[in-house]
């Protein structure tokens, strides 16, 4: 009954339990709480997984189709609140679904110029920015120590700081499992973003 929930891209994997379990919810969600009804009705997710944080605890990360990152956006406090109810001690983390296209080689040769959006550097900082929806980042720098690893440190809005405290960890393990980077967010004093 829920499936209509979920939309999958051609070639991606097929529905699992925990994604039906995520539209459930969802369709639940659009029929029992009227104010979110009519904004609830078109929206789809593309896919959901859940992501161990260590120490027990885990996240659960739901990916939209782009063209409807708006829509979400509208209803994304509201709907992550209900969410986070719903499965108790996990913490919810809307991303949009984005391709990321190979760096054109010598031997290919595009019709098109490869899109700025489709790049990998692209959809990274674009990956971050959903995570952190509503609060916006406000800065960034990318910390490269002597053995070479790097490290980005985001800076967010202090204005959300007191809403968003708790999921900080939760951020920098899902970015972490999503691209493999390495991320600490923090709010920054008035002096340290200039």
């Amino acid at each position: 009954m829920a499936s209509h929930k979920i939309t999958k891209l051609a070639g991606a994997k097929p529905v699992d339990e925990f994604e039906l379990n995520i539209a459930q919810a969802l369709v639940d969600l659009e029929n029992n709480v009227p104010e979110l009804k009519k904004d609830l009705r078109p929206l789809t997710i593309s896919s959901a997984k859940e992501i161990e944080l260590g120490g027990g605890k885990k996240a659960i990360v739901i990916f939209v189709p782009v063209p409807l990152l708006k829509a979400f956006h509208k209803v994304q406090q509201r709907l992550t609140r209900e969410l986070e109810k719903k499965f108790s001690d996990r913490h919810v983390v809307f991303v949009a679904q984005r391709r990321i296209l190979p760096r054109p080689s010598r031997r290919d040769n595009p019709k098109q110029p490869r899109p700025r959006s489709r790049t990998l550097t692209a959809v990274h900082n674009a990956i971050l920015e959903d995570m952190v929806y509503p609060t916006e980042l406000v800065g960034k720098r990318t910390r490269v120590k002597v053995d070479g690893s790097k490290t980005i440190k985001a800076f967010l809005d202090t204005k959300d700081a007191t809403s968003l405290e708790y999921k900080l960890d939760t951020f920098s393990a899902v970015y972490k499992k999503l691209t493999g980077k390495s991320v600490v967010f923090e709010f920054p004093t008035a002096t340290e973003v200039y």
